[in-house]
């Protein structure tokens, strides 16, 4: 019990100053435009989506959000599978304020928590695009290949 309340105080010590601007994400299975209409409908019904642009071609779709409302990258996820898809590749665009990071240990951004995988800079500035690896967000093999072990749920793990 003590182990996890330790846990918890780390992630909250560790909380930072970031926001998502927008998500890259790539579905699979799609075969037509029908397909794609039927994903870029479903994340449209999200409160907190502003924009969704469908690239037919490529099978992803550039997502921005609205202003001052919590993105939830689990909810999205649901839509593409429940449009009877799967995501691909997931692919958040954050803008980060001075968030120090370390690999291994935990970050609270907002309302998430992320792991990072592999990581340069101690901290992190600017705009950086954070791939999600936990399964349902990348291809199956890609989860496999990155040998992840689960944790907690509500805690990404990302690479940049």
């Amino acid at each position: 019990m003590k182990k996890f309340f330790l846990f918890i105080s780390v992630i909250f010590s560790l909380s930072a100053s970031a926001q998502v601007s927008g998500v890259s994400l790539t579905a699979s299975g799609l075969t037509c435009s029908m397909c794609s209409n039927s994903i870029n409908k479903a994340l449209k019904t999200l409160p907190f989506i502003d924009k969704v642009e469908a690239d037919i071609k490529n099978s992803s779709f550039e997502i921005s959000f609205k202003h001052d409302n919590p993105v939830d990258f689990d909810k999205m996820k649901m839509k593409v599978e429940k449009a009877g898809f799967s995501v691909y590749e997931f692919v958040a665009i954050i803008q980060f304020n001075n968030v120090p990071v370390k690999r291994g240990q935990p970050v609270r951004i907002g309302d998430k928590v992320f792991l990072f995988k592999n990581i340069t800079d101690p901290v992190l500035n600017g705009e950086k695009r954070i791939k999600v690896l936990n399964r349902g967000f990348v291809s199956p093999k890609e989860y496999k290949s990155n040998a992840l072990v689960q944790t907690s749920a509500g805690i990404y793990h990302v690479s940049i």
